[in-house]
């Protein structure tokens, strides 16, 4: 929770100095902000003994999976969003971020965001498919099954 709020507060600081960050700058601070960290943690909660000590500190470690998960919901959501955030006068999206770092058009920004929403489902079937890990299947599965989640949504 801690993180979140030292997120919200870097972006209210780039809001209010008009300051839009490189996108790895953008991508490390907006990973955090989007709450995605917190979805799978308070989903997993319900899941019994399952959820063991060392599966919340797992989470907590933030592992491959969860950020590669959580940077699949921040860069969907900016690129669905960005252009309805920005006439509200939110702070840059990835998709600005972008677009200023590399002068790109809108378009190639989606599609190179696009992109990399695609390896970072490589990230999340690697490590939950191909790993041999003492972290539960189910567990894994939860994680998988929300980040399916946040794709459909966006």
């Amino acid at each position: 929770m801690k993180d979140l709020v030292r997120a919200y507060f870097v972006e209210a600081k780039w809001d209010h100095e008009r300051y839009v960050p490189k996108l790895e700058e953008y991508l490390s601070n907006g990973v955090v902000s989007s709450a995605c960290y917190m979805i799978p943690t308070t989903c997993l909660v319900g899941m019994g003994k399952i959820m063991s000590k060392e599966a919340f500190e797992w989470l907590r470690g933030v592992p491959k999976p969860l950020r590669a998960s959580s940077m699949i919901g921040r860069l969907m959501n900016d690129v669905v969003s960005h252009k309805f955030e920005q006439m509200r006068g939110d702070v840059a999206s990835a998709v600005e971020c972008y677009m200023k770092e590399y002068g790109a058009s809108e378009q190639e920004a989606c599609d190179e965001i696009n992109k990399m929403v695609e390896e970072a489902w490589k990230d999340v079937n690697e490590e939950c498919f191909t790993r041999n890990t003492e972290i539960p299947r189910p567990l894994l599965m939860r994680l998988v099954n929300l980040t399916r989640m946040l794709h459909m949504i966006y």
